[in-house]
């Protein structure tokens, strides 16, 4: 055991490669080509896997919540996917430059030392997604049992929490391999189920209905196109290098892109269309999705079809769970805790189970506590992207690898310049945002007024801006100011 945790700590990394269904000794290592392996295409298992979700149909709910209208929402949630996930692309790259996971080569940016921080939030964020994931399967089959007439108590959901964390957990211990197994199982699975769902409940769709929907301004458009951004992949862009980093060097950077984007927007928007259609056909069941997205969903079925629905909705939400967890784990290791690996996995998931409970069986209103998540996470993450990219843009060479492990190398202890504009895009991003349905979150949009866009109350309350605002700050700032930074980190020999 103390042999791998020098693995998952130090840089040098584990010799020969990890046989298929072994525990994955590999931490925040950097990859040895003797294991890098596979090609670009690869990458659209994964990522498609953990995007094929059946939640991505309430999504067409959640954006009607904003008050715009169908053909606004079908812009607001394609234009967000698809560029969110472009996003996840490009930062894909720097796993195939630098062999380490993302929270790794962020240390380029932020020093060894620096790089703690975002690394924590990147944590908290992961974790934050395995809980709302997981909570959702073990509330879904509940409603489903309900719907059956074979019990949804208690003892169901405890039963559906048990099994679907000892899956997800399962999963993060053993490592990668068994994942990118695993996510093609449930891709092909929950593909193909999902276009049976489709197919069943198309005549739910009241086309006059959709399109009679009314408009609405700018600002809540702008809202939607943020809100679905930070829900896809903000909510990703933290993880995009940890499974490129397998990927031979010689690979090619825009099947990179390319796969990363496709695979993870193809089903979202997909399912967000068909979601849009649902819910502009019925006020109830609109309603009904904000309050449990599963259940009102399978509402509209067949009853035969309840079991299969189930199968298909689990399993989406554990393709998305387990790449949470592994991508905490590493996160974790990242943010300075000093275990192997499949231990930092382990303590995600006991983390992971107790936010399940309270939300399964304390909280109340999943939508807009699920709102307040993304939104108040998502402002300093969006920073931090920002200056990912930036920094990743203005690096001409790959990463000296070894100092990504050493203070006292190029990329130093501590950057203050990234760690400012971190906090900079923060608060003001925190003060552009409100959650004032999360009661917890009511401090938020504190600049709102400040900046005359009408208050708390205004027209550009629920625009999201603080998240675009927080990413724009990251990148320009980084651009504007890291230039010579970096050039001077690359011209040390090593």
């Amino acid at each position: 055991m103390a042999q791998q945790a020098t693995h998952d700590l130090s840089g040098p990394a584990p010799e020969g490669p990890t046989p298929r269904m072994a525990v994955e000794t590999n931490g925040i290592n950097v990859i040895p080509d003797s294991e890098r392996k596979g090609t670009p295409r690869q990458l659209f298992w994964p990522w498609f896997g953990a995007n094929v979700s059946v939640l991505g149909l309430a999504y067409g709910s959640f954006l009607f919540g904003f008050g715009i209208s169908f053909w606004q929402a079908v812009v607001a949630g394609v234009v967000g996917i698809v560029v969110s996930f472009l996003l996840c692309g490009f930062i894909a790259i720097a796993g195939k430059r630098g062999s380490a996971p993302t929270l790794v080569l962020s240390r380029a940016a932020f020093g060894v030392d620096g790089n703690r921080v975002p690394a924590a939030l990147s944590w908290v964020l992961t974790v934050g997604w395995e809980t709302v994931l997981v909570s959702l399967a073990t509330l879904a089959t509940s409603t489903v049992f309900t719907q059956l007439g074979w019990g949804g108590g208690t003892a169901t959901k405890v039963v559906a929490l048990l099994v679907v964390a000892a899956l997800v957990v399962g999963g993060g211990i053993l490592g990668f391999d068994l994942i990118i197994r695993m996510q093609t199982v449930i891709t092909v699975v929950t593909g193909v189920l999902t276009v049976v769902y489709l197919g069943l409940v198309a005549t739910e769709v009241d086309w006059s209905s959709v399109t009679s929907v009314p408009s609405g301004s700018s600002a809540v458009f702008i809202g939607a196109l943020i809100f679905v951004m930070t829900g896809y992949g903000f909510g990703w862009v933290n993880a995009a290098a940890d499974y490129s980093r397998y990927l031979p060097r010689r690979s090619s950077t825009a099947g990179v892109v390319g796969w990363t984007t496709f695979g993870g927007a193809l089903a979202p928007v997909v399912l967000l269309i068909a979601g849009l259609l649902l819910a502009g056909s019925d006020e109830k069941l609109s309603a009904a999705i904000a309050a449990d997205p599963i259940g009102a969903l399978g509402s509209i079925l067949p009853t035969w079809f309840l079991v299969p629905f189930i199968l298909v909705v689990v399993l989406g939400l554990i393709g998305g769970a387990l790449l949470d967890i592994y991508s905490s784990g590493l996160s974790l290791l990242a943010a300075g805790l000093r275990v192997p690996r499949p231990v930092a996995a382990t303590i995600d998931g006991a983390l992971m189970v107790i936010g399940t409970v309270a939300v399964v069986f304390v909280a109340d209103e999943f939508f807009f506590q699920f709102q307040g998540f993304l939104i108040t996470l998502g402002v300093p993450i969006a920073a931090w992207c920002g200056i990912m990219l930036a920094d990743l843009a203005l690096r001409k060479r790959d990463y000296a690898e070894p100092d990504l492990f050493d203070a006292r190398g190029r990329y130093g202890s501590v950057q203050p310049v990234p760690l400012a504009l971190l906090l900079i895009g923060t608060v003001v991003g925190w003060g552009l945002v409100t959650n004032t349905y999360a009661g917890w979150l009511g401090w938020q949009g504190y600049l709102l007024d400040v900046v005359g866009l009408g208050g708390k109350d205004g027209d550009w309350a629920y625009a999201n801006l603080g998240v675009l605002v927080a990413f724009l700050v990251g990148l320009l700032g980084t651009l504007a100011l890291r230039r010579s930074a970096v050039r001077a980190q690359e011209t040390i020999a090593g």
